[in-house]
């Protein structure tokens, strides 16, 4: 039985970045032998097992063959005569194909150390293309390691085409697409997982809504870029500026216009109650992915009420009030600082406004503030009736936000 450190770990510490979880292989061994000392069982498809003391996972060497269509359509083989070379040419990519023996030797049977050095993202064998989920997962691995000058490997991506042409992209569950894109969604490029799914024409099977606003044009005026797939690209990479890691707000800032793609032709540049337009699309996109509720009800928000973030110093006080009303912003103030974070990165994530200040964010959260500072309970003092003390509280918080307008300076 001999155990060796792989995958992750492995790329990350060759990369000089800190190692958050290791996994390992172990070859030459039974799940019998495992349990007998103290691991415990946890995997479903193969055996995967839990260090007695670590707690990290330990997955016996395993060879896979493709059995039908999809994500589960394998059989498994984890006899104890498996070799570390055979588990790791299962493996997606050869930086994650790598391994380190219990004295920290490097075994790197596929040059994932020299694809590295070249920064590129390449298969390890022909058998990439009987899992749809590394089209996925090829993208993900993009958005986290395009800000260092990775790039698919062209064999890859022509792999990755074929793939879609024969139609196992088809085949990906709604949990698996959702799963790569939440983790996309938190890397620090998510513009590049757009990119590859589009450059491998998985986009279009995948996120048809998203992929219909590629050609789409819009005002130059307002969008030096021009087109709002270009568009929606680079308001995912700032939103994961302004907000690294929280894949909710890439999850709104990806779906925030996609009303765009149904502007009539007749009306374009412009696009006339695009915000409104979206709700449809965006509905079906998170219906069909099985998406989270809060993702949903947020990007619900994001994409109906942008406009009135963006046009926030020309607003009325009381126009102010209801869009925090319907943020519910008064019980959830963490709704109207994401909601403000997407709206500061649609704003600047356009061509060359990446710097450009965003004043509209500064004026709300002082209004919002002002407004949850009117105290409530003078109003329930007074002799006036449940419908009246509504009333009262609104009209005081609409004046509080009135206050804090004439104190901001002009957009």
């Amino acid at each position: 039985m001999k155990t060796y450190l792989v995958g992750g770990a492995v790329r990350d510490r060759l990369l000089g970045l800190a190692v958050r979880d290791r996994d390992f292989v172990v070859v030459g061994a039974t799940p019998d032998e495992l349990r007998a000392r103290g691991f415990k069982p946890v995997g479903k498809d193969f055996p995967v097992f839990l260090h007695p003391d670590s707690a990290e996972e330990y997955a016996l060497a395993r060879t896979e063959r493709k059995t039908g269509r999809g994500y589960h359509a394998f059989a498994f083989d984890t006899a104890p005569g498996v070799t570390l070379e055979e588990d790791l040419r299962r493996r997606d990519l050869t930086i994650n194909a790598m391994a380190e023996d219990e004295s920290g030797q490097l075994i790197d049977p596929f040059s994932g150390e020299a694809d590295l050095q070249a920064r590129l993202l390449r298969h390890v064998s022909p058998a990439f293309a009987e899992d749809p989920v590394r089209v996925l997962r090829v993208a993900r691995f993009a958005a986290r390691f395009a800000a260092r000058g990775f790039r698919v490997a062209d064999e890859t991506l022509a792999l990755m085409r074929q793939m879609v042409a024969d139609g196992e992209v088809d085949h990906l569950q709604p949990e698996r697409v959702w799963s790569e894109t939440q983790k996309a969604l938190a890397e620090p490029t998510p513009g590049a997982f757009l990119g590859v799914l589009r450059e491998c024409a998985a986009l279009k099977v995948i996120f048809p809504e998203v992929d219909a606003l590629f050609g789409v044009p819009q005002r130059a005026d307002y969008h030096p870029e021009i087109d709002a797939g270009v568009h929606v690209g680079m308001v995912l990479d700032m939103a994961a500026r302004l907000a690294p890691g929280d894949a909710l707000i890439g999850w709104c800032a990806l779906t925030h216009d996609l009303g765009k793609a149904l502007t009539p032709k007749d009306k374009l540049p412009s696009h006339p109650a695009h915000e409104h337009a979206g709700l449809a699309p965006l509905d079906a996109l998170c219906t069909r992915l099985k998406v989270p509720s809060e993702y949903a009800a947020l990007a619900r928000l994001c994409c109906r009420l942008h406009l009135l973030a963006h046009t926030a110093l020309q607003l009325r006080p009381s126009t102010v009030l209801d869009l925090f009303e319907q943020l519910d912003a008064f019980r959830r103030p963490e709704r109207l600082h994401r909601f403000l974070l997407v709206c500061e990165a649609d704003k600047r994530g356009r061509g060359g406004l990446a710097e450009s200040d965003y004043p509209q964010a500064a004026y709300l959260r002082a209004a919002h503030a002002a407004a949850v500072a009117v105290a409530t309970q003078p109003f329930v003092g007074q002799a006036l009736a449940g419908p009246q003390i509504g009333a009262a509280i609104r009209a005081a918080r609409v004046e509080a936000i009135a206050q804090v307008r004439r104190a901001a300076p002009s957009e």
